[in-house]
């Protein structure tokens, strides 16, 4: 099948670009607001988009409590999101105010981090502590804007030590969950490796 993205005309019961774009790491976004209070959210759209120096970005249709935390206050961290926290990660995509704290809603503990203010979510098994960058405006060629885009370098980054493994990461062994389409996740237990072509 063929259909024109702008209009969106694909006569199937739900978009299918969210299940074509898949899987999508999900940026589990701790920030905390300028009077203290704690913020908890999930994003699949999100993913690191620089090495050197470390960058990450998530983004969301609607300036959420996220966006509005980490702008104000110039920091966030991402915890990974694995298979031992999926349902208290759901529970944070909650709609609530900003007076809420996701972490006492989802039922979570914290743990503080070394170089930026917001928490982290205890038991995840890795958190990248961010210094908000700048948010980019996702406007499309017609004008309308719906998503931003926030940018992050990641100044420090913890690894639960049970996932290091000769001198690597083991990422299968975390489990980091993953969105698909809909209302469908993945996990990641199992990889293969490929060497590049010399």
């Amino acid at each position: 099948m063929f259909y024109d993205a702008e209009t969106n005309t694909h006569g199937l019961r739900h978009d299918p670009f969210k299940a074509l774009v898949a899987p999508r790491p999900i940026g589990w976004i701790s920030t905390m607001g300028r009077d203290g209070v704690p913020n908890l959210a999930p994003y699949s759209f999100f993913n690191a988009v620089s090495s050197d120096p470390h960058m990450v970005m998530f983004a969301s249709a609607g300036r959420k409590d996220s966006q509005r935390n980490a702008e104000e206050t110039g920091e966030f961290v991402c915890n990974l999101a694995s298979w031992d926290q999926r349902e208290q990660m759901n529970r944070s995509s909650a709609t609530v105010g900003p007076e809420v704290d996701e972490f006492i809603l989802s039922e979570l503990e914290t743990e503080p981090s070394r170089l930026v203010k917001p928490w982290r979510v205890k038991g995840a098994p890795a958190h990248l502590e961010c210094v908000y960058m700048k948010t980019v405006e996702l406007t499309s060629r017609d004008g309308r804007h719906v998503y931003d885009m926030v940018l992050g370098e990641v100044v420090g980054v913890h690894i639960d030590e049970r996932f290091i493994r000769d001198g690597m990461v083991d990422t299968a062994a975390m489990k980091p969950v993953s969105r698909l389409g809909y209302m469908d996740y993945a996990v990641v237990d199992e990889l293969f490796t490929m060497k590049r072509p010399r």
